[in-house]
């Protein structure tokens, strides 16, 4: 048999295939109606896995990736019967009952900034919030107790550096508290080396900063062979050095915060990255989704076992629905179980993706939609 014929053998059985996944869906359907008219419940996991297993033990030296690929055609099957039952109908209401607009222009907001005055969230917040002055709180967790406790309405915080990666702490915040996402905004990071006036670059054998700028300047730090130590901001380490007695004391910072505590501009530029920049996040307690919202950020937990994650984001392909950020924390108190935390382009109320939500709403434990919105 030559090529051509086992390509045509080949064209024949996926005619079959595509035949025989319609009658399927079909049957997904038939199946979606009798649970509803019995009030059956559409995830029954231990059946599934019983069918993989008889598929996996049939299939011989196919087996796993049979078992792949019937796992693919469980989550397919079970999100057509989830969107015929009407599932999520919580998540719905909520994302339906959202706000529309943000008071961008307001002057009398109560915002929670991270750092002290001078910090790159300060400038992040002016650009989202240009007529509000923030309130600033020290960490991260005071800014996300500031909006529990009422303290404040919006918070700024960082949640990633195109150099130094993810700020593991705020998706850790974030999983814990599940508060909404609102906005965005990315900001151009253009590190400095301050220090008081009159001290040289030669002299400077101490440098502090926060622990992402460390990172977003360690080629710089290393070359330099300069001891450095982490501190709370970048403008809280400036605010130090302008205060220490020590000699030989510098703060890797932004120009605004050298200006705001009288240091001298030794040296900038010199982060690992010419184009580093930082996306930080508008947190709120209140859902609000504008209509041009083009950006959806979620998080779920999946049972430590092979091919749960893939089953779930073959959902995500399915609909046509591009992944921008995947991160995994672990689960406290849950032995090897992981929280994920997904971004994904698009808007919630689009025909493919509301459905998907819904259904993931009522399908995945500890499931929260935590925004849809757009990048400033």
């Amino acid at each position: 048999m030559n090529l051509e014929e086992i390509r045509k053998e080949i064209d024949s059985i996926d005619k079959q295939l595509v035949e025989l996944y319609t009658k399927r869906m079909e049957c997904s359907r038939r199946v979606a109606e009798y649970k509803l008219e019995n009030g059956m419940r559409i995830f029954d996991p231990e059946r599934e896995l019983r069918v993989l297993d008889k598929v996996e033990e049939n299939a011989g030296k196919y087996g796993l990736s049979a078992r792949q690929l019937y796992a693919t055609l469980m989550e397919l099957s079970r999100a057509l019967q989830h969107e015929l039952l009407g599932s999520g109908e919580k998540l719905r209401n909520t994302i339906l009952s959202a706000k529309e607009t943000i008071p961008y222009d307001s002057s009398d907001l109560k915002l929670a900034c991270f750092g002290v005055p001078g910090t790159y969230a300060e400038r992040a917040c002016r650009n989202v919030f240009p007529n509000s002055d923030p309130v600033f709180y020290p960490s991260f967790q005071e800014v996300f107790a500031a909006i529990q406790n009422n303290e404040a309405s919006f918070g700024i915080v960082p949640i990633e550096n195109s150099t130094a990666g993810s700020v593991t702490e705020v998706y850790d915040l974030m999983l814990k508290y599940r508060f909404y996402i609102v906005s965005a905004v990315q900001i151009s990071i253009d590190h400095c080396l301050a220090a008081r006036k009159g001290t040289r670059l030669e002299d400077i054998k101490k440098v502090y900063s926060h622990r992402q700028a460390l990172m977003q300047c360690s080629d710089f730090l290393r070359s330099r062979g300069l001891w450095h130590e982490e501190y709370q901001s970048t403008a809280a380490a400036a605010r130090m050095a302008a205060s220490s007695e020590a000699q030989g004391v510098a703060a890797i910072c932004s120009r605004e915060a050298a200006e705001e505590y009288g240091l001298e501009v030794l040296l900038s530029g010199f982060q690992n990255d010419p184009n580093n920049t930082t996306r930080f996040i508008v947190i709120s307690k209140e859902l609000c989704i504008e209509k041009d919202a083009d950006k959806i950020s979620l998080c779920f937990s999946l049972p430590h076992r092979t091919g749960s994650l893939h089953n779930i984001l073959c959902r995500f392909a399915a609909d046509g629905l591009n992944l921008t950020k995947i991160e995994s924390r672990p689960k406290l108190g849950s032995g090897f179980e992981y929280l994920f935390y997904l971004d994904f382009s698009g808007n919630i109320k689009d025909d493919n993706t509301m459905p998907l939500m819904r259904a993931l709403s009522d399908e995945l434990t500890d499931f929260s939609f935590l925004g849809n919105y757009r990048e400033i």
